[in-house]
């Protein structure tokens, strides 16, 4: 997101009567602001908060995630392993290559294997096995 467009949502958030508000951008960056006492505060990936800003300083913090993140083509059942015996596919910080199997989803009784769009070690799981996801939930985490 460019500079001006935040600057401008800060300037926005300040002027409304909204005391919180987030947003999921498709590159995996996450911004969320929250007004206390009218001075608001930018919390970056829902984790630390960054010391709190005046807009009229015109300052923007933004931290930016590592990784890249597997999503879901489909609506249906999350499966981390071939059958319920079986192993699963992957495991946090097991390395995968693009094209690996990392999954199976399981949409209208047929099973889709889900495989890795991306080259690297599997940093965070984000879907238990069984669990049903939507078109585009994240499904895994991927770092260097």
């Amino acid at each position: 997101m460019e500079y001006e467009k935040i600057k401008q949502l800060m300037e926005d958030m300040g002027n409304s009567n909204l005391n919180e508000i987030n947003i999921d951008f498709p590159d995996g960056t996450k911004i969320s602001m929250k007004k206390e006492t009218n001075e608001p505060k930018v919390i970056a990936n829902n984790e630390k908060i960054v010391e709190p800003i005046e807009i009229s300083k015109n300052e923007i913090v933004k931290e930016v995630e590592t990784g890249k993140y597997i999503t879901s083509p489909m609506v249906g059942t999350f499966y981390l392993k071939p059958s319920p015996t079986d192993k699963p596919f992957v495991e946090v910080g097991q390395e995968v290559k693009k094209g690996e199997i990392l999954c199976i989803i399981e949409a209208m009784k047929l099973m889709n294997e889900i495989e890795s769009e991306y080259s690297g070690k599997i940093i965070e799981i984000l879907v238990n096995d069984g669990e049903a996801v939507e078109y585009g939930t994240k499904l895994f985490k991927i770092g260097e």
